[in-house]
């Protein structure tokens, strides 16, 4: 595959730290308007599903605005597109812009889809003199077809960031529910595709609509980054504060990587890669989780 290159901005550019990304429909201003108040790592303007049909003209004419109101505290701000050809072209008009640090691509089904869109990008990148590669993109994986290409989609492009299983549209997709037994093995696909193109996987398993059930949510959000996803997506503001803490390293978590830390260094000091802390043996692998560990906590 032919990719852009943009070496000056790309080799600049890290992976983000989304425990937290919260939508809100591009057309409500009293959302947009309350939105970087919510403590969410990133804001997504959702041009698509959420937005009525007549009023999607009009959001796109706000986007400007909206964009410079939801990232008032420096949070990430993300568009979310839609996906048919003319509502799309409509959509990277308006979205392409200073301020905007990613767009959400909806029901990505393959490697090339994702490289149309980025070469639209890049075209209105350089007509608007906007630094070439710097808006991300992170795909929506929403019909079974697209688990069959989740490693063309995670390397299709530099653009490429992050990746989640749109539960909803999934589970309607193979006429089931978005209950834990459908959920679970797409969700792991995504998770493995993403770490393997060194992308950020973002879900857990179940409804992205359940917000009410706050102990349920947070359950979920525990084991999701127990099985190795980075963050979430939220649609209301209660599941913010929920997937923050989920998200993070725990007190004990840090406690014991701090140790470990300590251990390694003193064993080093013997000429020992592995040794025993606690009863358990520790070796590189182990080792390697306790700093990843301590760099996701001095990030939040």
């Amino acid at each position: 595959m032919i990719k852009d290159t943009f070496p000056a901005v790309e080799s600049a550019m890290s992976v983000p730290r989304w425990r937290s990304l919260l939508f809100v429909p591009a057309h409500v201003l009293r959302f947009v308007e309350t939105a970087h108040e919510r403590d969410a790592d990133g804001v997504i303007l959702d041009l698509e599903d959420s937005v009525p049909q007549d009023q999607k003209g009009e959001a796109r004419r706000r986007l400007s605005q909206s964009v410079a109101k939801v990232g008032r505290k420096g949070g990430s701000v993300l568009v979310r597109v839609n996906r048919g050809l003319r509502a799309l072209v409509a959509d990277l008009d308006a979205a392409v812009m200073a301020g905007v640090d990613a767009l959400v691509l909806p029901k990505t089904d393959s490697a090339e889809w994702v490289l149309e869109i980025a070469k639209a990008v890049s075209e209105l990148e350089r007509e608007r003199n906007l630094p070439l590669g710097r808006i991300r993109f992170l795909a929506q994986i929403e019909t079974p077809s697209a688990l069959q290409k989740l490693a063309a989609i995670a390397s299709a492009h530099p653009r490429m960031v992050a990746m989640a299983l749109g539960p909803e549209d999934f589970s309607a997709a193979v006429g089931g529910s978005p209950e834990f037994d459908l959920l679970l093995a797409p969700n792991l696909s995504v998770l493995f595709a993403a770490r393997a193109a060194g992308l950020l996987p973002l879900g857990f398993i179940g409804s992205i609509g359940e917000f009410s059930d706050t102990h349920k949510l947070r359950e979920a959000a525990v084991s999701a980054r127990r099985l190795g996803f980075a963050g979430a997506l939220a649609i209301h503001p209660t599941q913010v504060a929920i997937f923050n803490e989920a998200f993070s390293p725990s007190a004990r978590e840090l406690e014991w990587a701090h140790r470990v830390v300590a251990a390694e260094n003193d064993a080093a000091t013997r000429g020992l890669s592995a040794f025993s802390l606690d009863g358990k043996m520790i070796d590189p692998p182990v080792v390697r989780r306790a700093h990843e560990i301590l760099g996701l906590a001095s990030n939040n």
